[in-house]
């Protein structure tokens, strides 16, 4: 049984506002057309969706920003765009949310990450991506590093988010060239990674899903015993940093030294939609780590912050209000926790 108290984790989110935080990474635009579903179409065995409304907000690390600013923070954006339509409206968008849009490096030719949902009464029919993967060349690299430079540069930043989506922002070489710039700055970085350690070694933390988990480690995670093995792998291959596994549903693992796995569950909530779940979840465990809570701590912050988003449909964002609404029952939960050795469902990661 661990204790955990309220009031000190409701003073550290009222902290949040003092905290500036700089994020990289792939930025999406998640567009989504609205409609219902009354009849099957006679041309095909399909949904007809008679549309009502379409929105477009940021997503991908811009979303991680988004959340950043919804929690009181303030935060920079270093991510590529392309010359096309898709990446004027990121960039607006940006602009909007009262951030930098100068950390955006504009790549000619290259298509800015899309992800379209058809959403019918809260359901999602279908996802087009439109993006280009080919990593960037070298001189637009070199631009990704200058923003990053540029905004350690104003001696502001207290922590930075890594968001590697593996759309290319973060190729091999411009991850390896970011994390250096952190480390001499002296900035800890907390990463979300996608399919490569090498170029993360010295993250302060990691916070892979399960799917992500199993990966990285090499380990197929089926019960206690190798989320554990898993887990203390990829704290070996980043070099000792913390390790967070989400595990959907069941909350996080943690890893911050060399014994088993802290279990956090999550609160239990009606799940309407867990895009941008894990967004919101690094985005607060990184803004509690910085405010000085503990890895428990902060987890049992992110967990609560999490299960407000997945309570909304869309690429949502959780506040300080309704993170701090949720603590008491993210506390009861965690306190109760117990190191299980069950079978362990491994959840998808988004993309």
């Amino acid at each position: 049984m661990r204790s955990l108290d309220h009031n000190r984790l409701k003073a550290l989110i009222d902290t949040f506002d003092r905290i500036r935080l700089l994020v990289v990474g792939d930025l999406v635009l998640d567009e989504y057309v609205w409609g219902d579903v009354e009849r099957v179409s006679p041309e095909a065995p399909v949904p007809v969706v008679q549309v009502r409304n379409e929105t477009v907000v940021l997503g991908g690390a811009a979303n991680v920003v988004r959340n950043l600013l919804a929690l009181g923070a303030k935060a920079d954006l270093v991510s590529i765009i392309g010359d096309d339509e898709a990446g004027e409206r990121a960039r607006t968008l940006v602009a909007e949310l009262d951030v930098d849009p100068g950390g955006l490096v504009v790549v000619p030719g290259r298509a800015t990450p899309r992800k379209t949902r058809v959403i019918a009464r809260t359901q999602q029919v279908v996802r087009f991506d439109r993006e280009d993967l080919d990593p960037p060349d070298e001189r637009i690299g070199h631009q990704v590093v200058a923003a990053v430079e540029h905004a350690i540069a104003s001696g502001t930043i207290a922590g930075a988010v890594i968001e590697d989506y593996g759309k290319g922002v973060l190729a091999g070489p411009i991850a390896e060239a970011v994390m250096a710039r952190l480390k001499q700055a002296s900035i800890p970085a907390v990463v979300d990674p996608k399919a490569s350690l090498a170029s993360y070694r010295g993250a302060a933390l990691l916070k892979p899903n399960l799917r992500e988990a199993e990966a990285l480690s090499g380990i197929p995670i089926r019960n206690a015993d190798d989320l554990n093995r898993a887990g203390q792998k990829i704290r070996k291959l980043i070099g000792g940093g913390a390790v967070v596994i989400t595990r959907g549903a069941d909350g996080m693992a943690l890893f911050d030294d060399g014994g088993p796995a802290v279990p956090v569950p999550t609160v239990p909530r009606a799940v309407f939609d867990v895009q941008g779940a894990g967004d919101t979840a690094i985005a607060a465990l990184t803004l509690a780590l910085r405010a000085g809570a503990t890895l428990i701590e902060a987890a049992v912050i992110a967990n609560a912050a999490a299960g407000v988003v997945v309570g909304k449909v869309g690429t949502a964002t959780a506040n300080r209000a309704e993170t701090s609404e949720l603590l008491a029952a993210a506390i009861e939960v965690a306190e109760r926790a117990e190191v299980g050795d069950g079978a362990i469902e491994s959840n998808g990661g988004g993309s």
